[in-house]
């Protein structure tokens, strides 16, 4: 990993409105090629990290960090012209639009047609099945096939940490193993990911980090292998016993 990471958010508080704080000075960071996953139980705040370094939500206090600039209180345009590009739960495909529609939503800032060029040859080989529906309406496919769709939008921007949140919701198993493959064929790619997952045993099956957060904080942090082998974590977030990592 380098020295320098590639996004790095230091004692960020963060909340909603005049409510409570949701964040109380957690502390993350992304390194390139790597899979940072965030775990915890439902308020932890694991989605609000999200949008807080995407632009979507400006923290109260703290420092967010792109390759070591700052751009804290940045808007969401701000921080995806820094290269944070953020996948939001759910499907966000417009399904009456063709895959190559919304593909090429994703370039809508980019002038260059060489460039987006570029980019369509390498989501399309990243994710053969988005060039496979090339033509097709996107509400045809299956909902893990939407999911790559999104993916492929997002990385048209070339972006230096791509932010999903709950990439699996809504998706049966073999499905969600689908959608894993795919985000580990992004890391294997160099693309550095910021991962909020409710199947957390899963999502540390694949990570490099992990980062078990509660009331607001990184309550433990290190490798993602470590994590899911320590028994308090199993019993305590994980839904049970610890599993061995690889297995289902």
């Amino acid at each position: 990993m380098s020295e320098t990471p590639l996004l790095q958010l230091t004692d960020i508080e963060a909340g909603y409105g005049r409510a409570a704080l949701v964040l109380r000075g957690l502390s993350v960071d992304v390194h390139a090629g790597s899979v940072v996953c965030l775990v915890g139980p439902n308020g932890a705040g694991k989605s609000t990290v999200l949008k807080v370094a995407s632009g979507m939500l400006a923290p109260r206090s703290g420092s967010i960090r792109v390759e070591g600039r700052e751009v804290t209180g940045h808007g969401p345009q701000q921080m995806l012209a820094a290269g944070l590009a953020h996948v939001l739960q759910g499907h966000s495909v417009f399904r009456e639009m063709t895959v190559e529609e919304n593909v090429r939503l994703g370039a809508y800032s980019i002038t260059d047609r060489a460039r987006i060029d570029e980019r369509i040859r390498f989501v399309t080989e990243l994710f053969p099945v988005v060039g496979e529906r090339w033509r097709s309406l996107a509400g045809l496919l299956s909902g893990g096939q939407q999911k790559q769709v999104e993916f492929a939008r997002s990385l048209m921007v070339d972006p230096k940490v791509l932010l999903l949140d709950e990439p699996s919701m809504g998706l049966d198993p073999k499905t969600t193993g689908v959608v894993f493959e795919q985000i580990d064929r992004m890391r294997t790619a160099g693309i550095a990911i910021l991962l909020v997952e409710q199947n957390a045993r899963r999502a540390l099956e694949t990570a490099d980090v992990g980062c078990v957060l509660d009331l607001g904080r990184v309550h433990i942090s290190g490798p993602a292998p470590m994590l899911l082998a320590d028994p308090r974590l199993g019993e305590l977030y994980l839904g049970g016993r610890p599993a061995t990592p690889g297995t289902a």
